[in-house]
């Protein structure tokens, strides 16, 4: 098994905002349950970055559907984390958006 690496970020709704996790289409087969390794990637993010701050930078500054990029990370199939390359978004309108 060898670290995939996912790209994370947060997709803005007028009711909500979601978490986006954007996984690879040769992911390892030893992620079997998705829900399970989403939910990592997401802890994983959070452990690395302020979640209240992030969280309220983009419900401020970006508008219902755009979605703001944080970044990748990577990690093993046992939730090792190997690397990772996040940013807070800046809070310009569509600056690091998809």
């Amino acid at each position: 098994m060898c670290a995939d690496t996912f790209g994370v970020g947060v997709h803005l709704t007028e009711e909500e905002l979601q978490f986006v996790v954007h996984v690879p289409s040769d992911v390892d087969s030893g992620w079997t349950d998705p829900e399970a390794f989403q939910s990592l990637v997401a802890e994983t993010v959070w452990d690395l970055l302020d979640q209240q701050t992030v969280l309220g930078t983009i419900a401020d500054r970006f508008e219902a559907g755009d979605t703001v990029t944080l970044g990748t990370v990577t990690l093993d199939p046992d939730g090792t984390l190997v690397s990772h390359d996040l940013d807070v978004p800046s809070g310009l309108s569509n600056d690091q958006t998809e």
